[in-house]
């Protein structure tokens, strides 16, 4: 079972601080049954500002992967729309998952606009450049908490939901379990990840995919 989405790597972003931190959450992830990971630090403000501190996460990664034993690990980036436009559609190819077309995306958080025009035009831009696009934790846009029918619009668009599995506590801003579960009743959601930032996350990836795995669309 894979983790797509965490915040694993050593002190780079608000996940883990340290090695030590990282090789604990492995371990939660292994008793969570989570068999594969793939790492995605943040890409936006103040985590990721351009060249510098790309390289600093994929150092970071090699750390984590030379002390997991084996353990199977992929680099990856939680991309914040924001970012991308500012740093150019062209960073995507440097961005998505590594040995992937996938192409994890963040869209803003607090919008309350009712039309994703121009989210659109990003994402058909991503999948033209032949990216499968996963829309990070859906169930955390005001929006769409609003008004469901936008999730169901990014999946016509060709996009996968991922959920981040917290939602099975109140989510981190306390709610996201509601449009979560509605979405995977309506058999939108593809992906579970823990968006793990410490350890107990794990604890939730296992609730969330035990009480709610059987409704995830694949």
């Amino acid at each position: 079972m894979r983790d797509l989405h965490c915040h694993i790597l050593p002190g780079v972003d608000d996940g883990s601080p340290d090695l030590d931190t990282s090789l604990r959450m492995l371990e939660a992830a292994k008793a969570a049954g989570i068999t594969s990971i793939t790492c995605t630090p943040h890409c936006r403000k103040p985590y990721f500002n351009g060249e510098d501190d790309f390289k600093r996460m994929w150092e970071a990664f090699y750390d984590l992967e030379d002390a997991a034993d084996g353990f199977p690990l992929q680099m990856g980036f939680e991309v914040n729309y924001r970012k991308l436009m500012e740093l150019g559609i062209e960073w995507a190819e440097v961005l998505h998952f590594d040995n992937s077309n996938e192409f994890l995306l963040e869209l803003s958080v607090g919008s309350r606009s009712s039309r994703y025009d121009d989210y659109e035009r990003t994402i058909f831009e991503l999948q033209g450049m032949g990216y499968e696009v996963i829309i990070a934790h859906p169930e955390r846009y005001t929006a769409i908490q609003k008004d469901i029918g936008l999730a169901e619009e990014l999946v016509r668009m060709g996009c996968k939901l991922q959920c981040s599995t917290d939602f099975i506590a109140g989510g981190r801003l306390g709610a996201e379990r509601r449009p979560a579960i509605k979405m995977l009743k309506e058999g939108l959601v593809s992906y579970f990840a823990s968006d793990a930032h410490n350890v107990k996350h794990y604890e939730y990836f296992e609730r969330a995919n035990r009480k709610f795995g059987h409704l995830l669309i694949g």
